[in-house]
């Protein structure tokens, strides 16, 4: 049985599968000229929000970018190896590492608290070590930086730094996969 409003759905996620490969193939940690029609994925608010792997997953994150668009920054976590991420995130003034407990450093006012389950190390997934660093964000734009911090028992952390908390969402892309979260500017 067809049903009448499926072409339409499909076509309508077709649309937004190719506008975000567009704008996250450009995303970087240079400044670049904002990219103007495009919106952020799912719903932004404030709230901590956390998903559980659907399954065992064996991924390891392989970079990380910052972008700035026309009303919101877009941070994306590659990903390599097999499986669904899942997350944990929310708004932290004093994160600290998973591994030592100790405070990681950042620039901004506050600090989004990325927590990626579901990872291993890039050797046990068969990459090469990315050796990933702070990325510095775009002008402009809330994101101050990106922090990793390390991996653990299945999860790797990173901290983001804001100038001011704001909505944000945070999603999953497949083909390939990354951990997509987008804070609006209101």
């Amino acid at each position: 049985m067809t049903r009448p409003h499926a072409r339409p759905a499909r076509a309508a996620s077709l649309l937004c599968v190719l506008a975000l490969g567009a704008a996250c193939a450009g995303c970087s940690s240079e400044t670049e000229a904002p990219v103007t029609g495009l919106t952020p994925l799912g719903d932004a608010n404030s709230a901590m929000k956390t998903e559980r792997p659907d399954g065992p997953a064996g991924l390891a994150v392989t970079g990380v970018r910052t972008g700035h668009h026309e009303t919101f920054d877009r941070v994306v976590f590659d990903l390599a190896g097999e499986g669904h991420p899942g997350w944990y995130v929310d708004y932290d003034e004093t994160p600290a590492s998973q591994a030592s407990g100790a405070t990681v450093t950042y620039q901004g006012a506050v600090a989004l608290n990325v927590n990626i389950d579901g990872t291993a190390y890039p050797f046990e997934v068969g990459v090469d070590d990315p050796h990933l660093t702070r990325v510095a964000a775009q002008e402009d734009g809330v994101v101050t930086e990106v922090v990793p911090v390390g991996t653990l028992e299945g999860r790797s952390q990173f901290v983001v730094g804001l100038e001011r908390e704001v909505p944000y969402s945070v999603q999953v892309i497949d083909e390939p996969t990354r951990l997509v979260i987008d804070l609006v500017r209101s």
